[in-house]
């Protein structure tokens, strides 16, 4: 692996609601690595994805993402981390009260970004990048469960973040519009995108190899791309 370490976890634990989920976690990630997180319901995924993205806080151990010291960050920093990282949700979030265009400008607006120009042309510039610029005046409800994850996906590369975390982005999708999705993952993960993904979908995993995390009896086993 020549590519550069984006995320080092040492000695981590992850406690929730006074119980610890994950205990004693060493681990690096490269720049462009595409990871799955399996497991069962409540093995830790989702407070994995939650302490990278500081919604969760660390208490014992150092996760180290780019130059963000995660275990000591302050909220100050915070907003400034999560410009790094891309969420993409199973439930998609879309606000429903306005287009698609204005969902993406909403999300700039809020990370500090100004010059209208500017916003129209990233805007414009992510929606191509997942198929979607023909829907930019459309609103949510009016799209499919794929469209609005193209949607979903689009919005979390508005700051051009060199990592994505996806929570169950198939979740809720037929099996070929699953496929698409994970085809434009595939695609952010060959331009140097780090996609760190947690599913229940093992077909999807199966055909689409790639690195592994799976998650049992507070440890995160680190699996060599295979069939699972």
């Amino acid at each position: 692996m020549n590519a550069k370490k984006i995320i080092t976890l040492t000695n981590v634990d992850i406690v929730r609601d006074e119980r610890k989920i994950l205990s004693g976690i060493n681990l690096n990630i490269h720049a462009g690595e595409l990871i799955y997180l399996i497991g069962k319901v409540g093995s830790g995924k989702s407070s994995f994805m939650k302490t990278l993205f500081a919604e969760l806080p660390l208490t014992n151990g150092e996760i180290v993402f780019e130059n963000f010291k995660i275990h000591q960050i302050t909220n100050q920093e915070i907003p400034f981390l999560r410009r790094r990282i891309g969420m993409v949700f199973q439930d998609f979030q879309l606000l429903t009260d306005r287009t698609v265009y204005d969902n993406l400008l909403f999300v700039l607006k809020a990370t500090g970004w100004k010059n209208q120009q500017e916003m129209q042309t990233r805007i414009e510039t992510v929606l191509q990048e997942v198929g979607m610029m023909s829907k930019k005046s459309v609103m949510p409800y009016e799209m499919s469960g794929g469209e609005q994850q193209r949607v979903v996906i689009a919005r979390a590369l508005l700051n051009n973040p060199p990592l994505i975390l996806a929570d169950e982005p198939t979740g809720n999708l037929d099996p070929e519009t699953g496929n698409e999705i994970m085809n434009i993952f595939l695609k952010l993960q060959k331009k140097g995108t780090t996609v760190i993904m947690a599913t229940h979908n093992y077909q999807l995993v199966n055909n689409f190899l790639s690195r592994v995390f799976k998650f049992a009896d507070s440890k995160i086993n680190d699996l060599v791309p295979q069939k699972v």
